[in-house]
């Protein structure tokens, strides 16, 4: 299950590493390559719930491994894009469908690990799940980079030897299939597809559209209410695509609430501080990559701390020591962002990234513990769709607060070095949206004396602070829901059975395949 879903969380950051390649060769614009980015982001969010609901109703096994194939496919058909006319809509739709692959494939990997362990079990095997996992994504912008100097088809192409790896483990491995004879909410499919996709795509647009634009907020205020819209159909539906009592469970509750405000951390991260090593520290790619491994130097022990106290005392400690830990080491990485200097920041780096790490799999194994009646891709759907979400709200809000702050830092600069005032906030500008353009690569703006440059990076520094302490208060708030937390356990007592149907369904589909039981 490893192998597969590191595709997944690869491929949310090596794609922008290689799109300043894309854009020369195949003679895209800056925006055209943002929606090749976004596309990808939009289908993943939209479909998670659906993927997970489908992962329930087929069985988790034939999900992923369906999910696998639909990804790896496109994923080799978007590096055999050919030049012309019709690249952009080529790579945007098989990065539409790359994201739907993955939005089946990552529930139903999930639910495999779960179903596999015993309840008393699942923090470490999740920790280990999740930090794995999780750390793969600061490996995007090393492969990225390292890729891109052969071609920058193979950030594609390399996603077929790790399927083909995922596929045979998993054929080896002889995980039972466990399908469940229930109808697909098809109707509820659609509207959650519609009112994700919606509101997501007005989150992404905000920076290009602007927030005083009606468009951006026709998208996200007509998503939210294709979603309200959801519930109230969900509740009157035999079998419903999410099973909306599941929220009237206070720990599952807390437990979606924290990775919410979690969420806003924790992913915008990526994209965040890659972009200040390379602007502000003047890294390569490749070093932004190292950049972020001090990140998961904090992250990954945490996560198996984590998991730990999850199987020895619950959900509740953790998450409130990972949310206080995190805010904290945001913070203080917010105070010390204009030490132009990793030796200075390295530990508050490290403390922020324990603090996600310890919150993360006790937040995420509660809440798919709390399942009823063992839908443990329906849950999974629902807690990675509002981690998508999460992080949508946060790109987008957070990305204005830096794109607003460069500017106006910058145009300060460029006034004292003797620019006059409306070139110099033309100029302010255009040199900000250079660095922090979303899909049309990232860097230092070309053209600009040393002196001035120089100055750029510590206005970059600067406008980072208030991102970095807009993560920490995220984190406080996570802290402050942590604490409604009951504190109550899921044992392997509390877990009822799918129900004999599933049973009898999964025996008469495992026929003389799968002969082999969950494992120890």
């Amino acid at each position: 299950m490893l192998f597969a879903v590191s595709m997944t969380f690869i491929d949310q950051t090596i794609v922008s590493i290689a799109a300043p390649s894309i854009i020369g060769e195949l003679g895209l614009s800056s925006s055209g390559m943002q929606w090749v980015v976004n596309a990808y982001l939009l289908s993943l969010a939209a479909f998670f719930a659906l993927g997970g609901r489908l992962a329930d109703v087929l069985g988790h096994r034939r999900v992923m491994l369906a999910g696998t194939v639909v990804f790896v496919v496109s994923s080799a058909i978007c590096g055999a894009v050919p030049s012309g006319g019709g690249a952009q809509a080529w790579l945007v739709i098989f990065r539409a469908v790359q994201g739907f692959g993955a939005a089946l494939m990552f529930p139903a990997a999930l639910a495999v690990v779960v179903e596999v362990f015993p309840v008393e079990r699942r923090g470490r095997a999740l920790a280990l799940f999740f930090g794995v996992s999780g750390g793969l994504t600061a490996l995007g912008p090393i492969l990225g980079g390292w890729l891109t100097s052969w071609t920058w088809r193979a950030i594609f192409w390399v996603n077929v030897p790790v399927a083909v790896i995922a596929i045979v483990l998993t054929l080896m491995a002889r995980i039972r299939n466990h399908p469940r004879p229930e109808r697909i909410d098809w109707t509820g499919a659609a509207l959650a597809a519609a009112g994700m996709g919606l509101s997501v795509l007005g989150l992404q647009q905000a920076s290009s559209w602007g927030w005083d634009s009606p468009l951006t907020w026709l998208c996200i205020v007509g998503g939210l209410l294709i979603l309200a819209l959801l519930v109230v159909v969900e509740l009157r539906t035999e079998h419903p695509l999410i099973t909306m009592r599941i929220f009237a469970d206070r720990a599952f509750s807390v437990d979606n609430a924290v990775l919410f405000f979690a969420m806003m951390s924790f992913v915008p991260v990526f994209f965040f501080a890659s972009v200040y090593a390379q602007v502000a520290l003047d890294y390569s790619p490749n070093q932004a990559g190292l950049y972020l491994l001090m990140f998961f130097a904090g992250f990954g022990p945490a996560s198996q701390i984590g998991g730990r106290i999850l199987d020895r005392r619950g959900a509740r400690p953790a998450m409130i020591q990972g949310t206080l830990v995190g805010a904290i080491g945001f913070a203080l990485w917010a105070a010390h962002i204009t030490d132009l200097s990793l030796g200075d920041q390295w530990v508050y780096i490290v403390i922020s990234g324990a603090g996600i790490g310890l919150l993360l799999t006790p937040a995420s194994t509660d809440a798919v513990n709390r399942a009823i009646g063992r839908s443990y891709g329906e849950v999974t759907g629902i807690t990675q769709t509002l981690r998508n979400y999460s992080a949508s709200v946060s790109l987008a809000v957070l990305g204005t607060i830096l794109l607003h702050t460069l500017t106006d830092r910058v145009e300060e600069t460029l006034t004292q070095h003797g620019v006059p005032a409306g070139e110099a906030h033309s100029s302010a500008v255009r040199i900000s949206q250079s660095i922090t353009g979303h899909g049309g690569g990232s860097g230092t703006p070309a053209g600009v004396d040393s002196t001035v440059l120089q100055q750029i990076r510590m206005d970059f520094a600067e406008a980072n602070q208030p991102v970095l302490y807009g993560m920490a208060a995220a984190l406080v708030v996570a802290f402050l829901c942590a604490r409604l937390h009951p504190g109550t356990r899921v044992t392997a007592a509390d877990e009822a059975p799918a129900g004999p149907a599933a049973g009898k369904a999964a025996d008469a589909a495992d026929g003389g395949g799968a002969t082999g039981g969950p494992v120890p």
